[in-house]
């Protein structure tokens, strides 16, 4: 499950066009959303938002409201999924009754832009270049791809990660520091699985949710490629695709992959009960990890993932959330000015940290020692430390197109022949990337 998806369920979200120059937007606005109605200091705006996120912006509007005394925000939980099919209701309808912000997961950012233009305003007139360096690396290019508009302002960025029982690892004989490729983890596995019973890792295997590749996505990430390249031609029966998908059959073959279909109560249980040894998540499940096992404080260790050739990096920044503004605002200068608050003061990322563990884009907010405390939970290690770290080194170019949620289909589907069927890697992607491209009229690149 995504991030997008499993914050409807634990109340705690893909990573878009990636590291390119650091050019300022243009700011010229395409056809609507000009982002310059309405007056900086007054006015009534509305945000669509979801659970945690929605409730620490709420906890920002009086600190807002001091600066901002004219301005009224209301901050709106519309859910999670629910908020995307409401957004694009209203894109559809013209953006009649779109509230005022918007925040918007970077797998769904690239299709509101392309299918409903204008819909978005332009930050760019409204001071958005001033904060083009201010975010983690690649992150800028993900709201500003055409290097003309800005169509959104960074929020979230979360770094793959590989969280482990550090008690079962010891138990097994095995550093986990000595871990440096995927290759080696799957030989960790085996000593695990032999002296301790534990799986590695679970895979949801018949993808019983929509997005039960992330493991896959992430492996590709950190061979610096995607779903697509960044021209939007499909990358799936790519070199890079195919070793993810053999180092996911490798695990599976070698009975190190547990089973985790069934959504995000069969994933709690799973930590529960201790059935895999690593959880390769991303940098905000940590909390969901400290609050599904509290007894297991200290038994736990976490530190980014293998990489997948010798001498390859090991970061990957794997999802994002951002805050727009809508394109027929009235109210779009006061909009900003909320977005501004909330996301390019550190003291308003520091906050939302230590209410709901949501990591900052923002690089200057890690300046703060809340993200170098030792953590008793994950053996006194630093983990604001760890994923700080992966945020700093430079990004491929990632481009989830108008098409992710098609490639994210025939990528499970995909992996759930390799999985249940034994499959060939390269046959079932190449059979992906054609059936995808016939779909979207994309371009197929092997």
């Amino acid at each position: 499950m995504s991030r997008r998806r499993v914050l409807k369920a634990s109340g705690a979200v893909a990573v878009g066009v990636g590291l390119g120059g650091l050019t300022a937007c243009s700011g010229t606005g395409a056809s609507g959303g000009s982002g310059a109605a309405g007056d900086p200091k007054k006015g009534d705006i509305t945000v669509w938002s979801w659970a945690g996120p929605a409730a620490e912006m709420r906890a920002l509007v009086p600190a807002f409201n001091k600066k901002f005394p004219g301005v009224k925000v209301t901050v709106q939980d519309i859910g999670n999924p629910a908020i995307w099919d409401k957004i694009t209701t209203a894109m559809a309808a013209g953006g009649a009754g779109l509230a005022d912000v918007l925040h918007i997961g970077v797998d769904y950012l690239p299709g509101y832009v392309e299918k409903f233009p204008g819909r978005l305003a332009d930050l760019g007139p409204l001071g958005a270049n001033a904060y083009k360096g201010a975010f983690a690396s690649g992150l800028w290019e993900t709201v500003c791809p055409d290097g003309k508009r800005v169509n959104a302002l960074p929020w979230e960025a979360n770094s793959g990660g590989f969280y482990y029982r550090a008690d079962l690892f010891e138990k097994a004989g095995v550093d986990v520091g000595a871990i440096g490729t995927w290759n080696d983890a799957i030989e960790a596995g085996k000593k695990i699985k032999a002296k301790t019973g534990h799986y590695l890792l679970g895979i949801d295997k018949p993808a019983s949710q929509a997005d039960s590749a992330n493991l896959f996505q992430m492996l590709l990430q950190l061979q610096g490629t995607m779903f697509f390249n960044l021209d939007g031609d499909i990358m799936l029966g790519s070199p890079e695709a195919v070793r993810a998908m053999t180092i996911i059959k490798e695990m599976n073959d070698a009975g190190l992959v547990s089973d985790i279909s069934g959504g995000w109560n069969s994933l709690i249980s799973s930590i529960k009960k201790g059935t895999s040894a690593v959880l390769p998540w991303p940098t905000w499940f940590g909390g969901v990890i400290e609050e599904t096992v509290p007894d297991q404080a200290g038994k736990w260790g976490v530190r980014l993932p293998p990489a997948v050739r010798p001498g390859g990096t090991r970061a990957a920044m794997v999802n994002s959330t951002h805050l727009a503004v809508a394109g027929n605002s009235k109210q779009q200068a006061a909009a900003w000015s909320f977005v501004e608050f909330v996301l390019t003061r550190p003291e308003s990322q520091i906050a939302i940290y230590k209410g709901k563990g949501i990591a900052p884009a923002l690089l200057k907010a890690y300046e703060d020692p809340v993200f170098h405390q030792p953590s008793a939970f994950f053996s006194g290690q630093k983990k604001g430390e760890i994923f700080y770290d992966a945020l700093r080194v430079p990004q491929p170019g990632f481009n989830y197109t108008s098409d992710y949620a098609r490639a994210l289909k025939a990528v499970t589907d995909a992996q759930t022949k390799v999985l249940l069927k034994g499959a060939d890697p390269a046959t079932v992607l190449n059979a992906a990337a054609d059936q995808l491209a016939q779909q979207t009229g994309r371009k197929v690149v092997r």
